[in-house]
């Protein structure tokens, strides 16, 4: 029997809002603005719009429940979210109870870490269908992390496990947002890397990124980055390949500690591709224990801004199938 989701994308700028069929994937799909300065109970009114908005797409059938994948720390039974980044005003918001009191959503809500929901999706419907175990990483405003072992989520104690961007590299090094010196975030996060990336090419005149950048290269993004570099500026390459170094290094770290040596990178920087993927593949190396260099793979996940949605709503049905365990 086939059976329908609703997979949620929370962003800071963007809601993206998806039906999902369990083995056909995602059949329809929205977005809305979030309003993330406007605090929790704008945000909290235009999830329950995009909720309203995928299930009146069921045409008829049922829509199951919800999944959501959120920026931030999501608690163990997945209903609650505590202080998201770039969120106005938000302590510890009970998103499943608001949206089931006051906004009208009777389906069953569950919540999850953004990184960990793109993993579930890539696990299902992407690149990591062909892996039973892999570690995740996407690329964004910050830098998420999840871990897929055996087909099954790891979340750790408290639900906060795969937290690789907050894993350092240099311990007299720059901070992150969470205030963490040294951790890969803090170099390769878009704010972060857009501010190094200022810095060393404002007194390159052979950079095209000058005619694209604005005074001062203030305008300067890591999209704008990999444009230029397909269109030959070695400089930007260069800035694209030192970020790259950098995710091989705490890359290293976690195979090292996990020993899972399939990488799958996600989120807007890595469609850079082999620009950031190939120095990360050779830095990699030099930083695991002889016993597990061989086998080592890093690949790009394909979804693109999908695997959230997609894995948002495998929340639910896993759900369902733990509610009724027989089910064949």
């Amino acid at each position: 029997m086939s059976r329908l989701a609703a997979g949620i994308d929370l962003g800071g700028t963007s809601i993206k809002a998806g039906l999902v069929e369990e083995k056909d994937g995602l059949i329809f799909e929205t977005s809305f603005d979030t309003g993330a300065d406007n605090g929790p109970e704008h945000v909290l009114g235009q999830l329950a719009k995009a909720v309203k908005a995928v299930e009146a797409q069921g045409q008829g059938e049922e829509v199951l429940g919800v999944g959501i994948g959120a920026p931030g720390s999501i608690n163990l039974d997945r209903t609650t979210i505590t202080r998201p980044p770039n969120f106005l005003g938000w302590g510890n918001v009970n998103i499943s109870l608001e949206l089931n009191r006051h906004h009208g959503i009777t389906a069953p809500i569950l919540i999850e870490n953004d990184a960990n929901a793109a993993a579930l999706g890539s696990c299902f419907y992407g690149a990591g269908t062909e892996h039973d175990s892999f570690i995740m990483v996407t690329l964004g405003t910050g830098v998420g992390g999840a871990i897929i072992v055996n087909n099954t989520l790891f979340r750790g104690t408290s639900g906060g496990a795969g937290e690789i961007g907050h894993m350092t590299i240099d311990y007299e090094g720059p901070f992150d947002r969470a205030g963490v010196a040294g951790a890969i975030e803090a170099y390769v996060g878009q704010r972060f890397l857009s501010r190094h990336a200022r810095y060393q090419l404002m007194t390159l005149d052979r950079s095209i990124i000058h005619d694209r950048a604005g005074r001062d290269l203030l305008d300067i993004t890591p999209h704008m980055l990999y444009e230029a570099a397909k269109d030959g500026d070695t400089a930007a390459a260069d800035v694209l390949a030192w970020a790259g170094h950098k995710l091989g290094c705490v890359l290293g770290s976690a195979v090292n500690l996990l020993d899972i040596r399939t990488i799958i990178v996600g989120g807007g920087l890595s469609g850079a591709g082999d620009l950031i993927l190939e120095p990360a593949r050779h830095a990699i190396k030099r930083f695991v224990t002889p016993a597990f260099r061989e086998n080592i793979l890093i690949k790009e996940e394909t979804l693109g801004n999908d695997a959230g949605m997609l894995g948002a709503a495998r929340l639910v049905f896993e759900h369902l199938d733990e509610a009724s365990p027989n089910r064949t």
